[in-house]
């Protein structure tokens, strides 16, 4: 069967539609049948996550809704740790531009990381009537997050950034997540009051928000 009529099958009205000479390929591995010449030519289209705290908790807002942010039977509880932890996964991924300093070992962090804690978090608070805090640690560090960790060191490190927002302080307004106290726990509120938060935090951070010292920019630098 010629592959347009494999693009078409079973949407007849398509063939009006795609050019003759469209072909597409769909394939998750090398192959030796592939020319060369056609992906040198094609156009390539990435996504990468973005680079910077501000950014990464920007984007990581622009998929929340008011309504999920209200799907919990602790609502003011879940915005708040939700925040939390949308910040705490935003730090291990930036640290990764620092080099060794940052990670011993470079992490592939992704978003699933931190779906899959905010799926446990909502079960958590929906099933007990008290915050299970060491159970959350453990799942959240040891599991979701740690599972990715190889290196005994990076895995303490993590367990450290991982107690700084998985802790009842966390809850309270103000509570600082950086020395300088620029970074902090906002006022809970709808998700606008969340987003007004991000949007003053500055285009680029120090290093001390992810607990390192102002030299350790010479070595993101180089």
């Amino acid at each position: 069967m010629p592959a347009l009529e494999k693009i078409v099958l079973g949407f007849p009205e398509a063939r009006e539609t795609i050019h003759e000479d469209f072909r597409l390929f769909l394939t998750s591995m090398p192959v030796p049948y592939f020319p060369v010449s056609v992906l040198q030519n094609s156009v390539k289209l990435t996504t990468e996550p973005p680079r910077g705290m501000k950014a990464n908790l920007k984007r990581t807002y622009q998929n929340y809704s008011q309504e999920y942010l209200e799907d919990c039977v602790k609502p003011q509880i879940w915005r708040k740790m939700t925040f939390g932890f949308a910040f705490f996964h935003a730090t291990l991924q930036e640290r990764r531009k620092f080099g060794p300093l940052g990670w011993n070992i470079r992490y592939e962090f992704n978003d699933s990381d931190l779906e899959t804690t905010q799926t446990m978090l909502k079960l958590f608070l929906n099933g007990q009537e008290e915050i299970p805090w060491d159970a959350l640690t453990y799942v959240t560090g040891q599991i979701n997050y740690g599972g990715r960790v190889t290196d005994d060191q990076d895995r303490r490190c993590l367990m450290t950034i991982l107690a700084m927002f998985c802790t009842p302080d966390s809850l309270k307004d103000g509570y600082k997540f950086s020395n300088s106290g620029l970074y902090y726990a906002p006022s809970d509120g709808p998700l606008e009051r969340y987003r007004e938060y991000i949007e003053e935090l500055p285009m680029n951070e120090k290093p001390e928000v992810f607990g390192l010292h102002e030299n350790a920019n010479i070595k993101f630098q180089q």
